[in-house]
């Protein structure tokens, strides 16, 4: 499980990494809301502790424009502020759960515990962009009304891209998440490749909106154009 911890105060966040990490969990620490927004957005995480006062973007302020954006990751929101209303407007931006500081540190690992398990029930098992449609329990998809056939590493990669949907997708994030290389010992750039213009043969030709682009020098994103 990848957690993003986005807290400005070096010894919260030095502790909160630390902490996490002697209970398995992988984990990524920014100090800056700025940086918290831009790992966000480039990189896939299964829960996000994200500290209410930050300097540059607050708190409250990234967790609303990710939100907009559609992104569903549990939001564990940690406050200095035990106002009721410092929490209602937590809560109203889009965060699973509050934690007022100075907090003991089984509280916030069983807190996690709850939001994790409530994310995997919750996850989503059918997406839709355009006409593309994909059922992943069923293990289908289809485009404009028609069944596409899909190998199984295909139809992995795209659940991939859907669950990230608009966010830019990585020959790195594709190699550790869809064909689970820890280290890259032999690189997997040409197999990426081939396997994306094949993927996108299937969902894209014949079809005038375009739904998987690439990103020069960053990797790939499923999104709908803008027209």
């Amino acid at each position: 499980m990848r957690i993003l911890v986005i807290e400005d105060e070096q010894k919260v966040a030095r502790a909160l990494q630390e902490g996490l990490k002697a209970e398995s969990y992988e984990v990524v620490v920014a100090h800056t809301g700025e940086e918290g927004f831009y790992l966000v957005n480039t990189q896939p995480f299964d829960l996000i502790v994200l500290d209410r006062m930050l300097p540059g973007r607050d708190g409250i302020e990234i967790l609303t424009t990710l939100r907009k954006r559609g992104l569903e990751t549990p939001v564990l929101v940690l406050t200095a502020r035990d106002a009721i209303e410092d929490r209602v407007l937590g809560l109203d931006s889009g965060a699973d759960d509050y934690l007022v500081k100075p907090f003991a540190f089984p509280e916030l690992l069983a807190r996690i515990r709850v939001l994790l398990r409530r994310g995997k029930t919750d996850q989503k098992t059918r997406f839709k962009i355009a006409d593309l449609e994909m059922d992943v329990v069923a293990r289908t998809t289809v485009r404009g009304g028609h069944a596409l056939d899909l190998t199984p590493r295909e139809f992995d990669l795209l659940e991939y891209l859907f669950r990230n949907q608009g966010n830019a997708v990585s020959r790195e994030m594709l190699v550790r998440d869809v064909w689970k290389e820890g280290a890259r010992h032999t690189p997997l750039d040409n197999v990426i490749d081939v396997h994306i213009a094949r993927l996108r043969r299937k969902i894209d030709d014949g079809f005038e909106q375009k739904v998987l682009h690439t990103l020069r020098g960053i990797g790939f994103v499923l999104k709908q154009e803008d027209k």
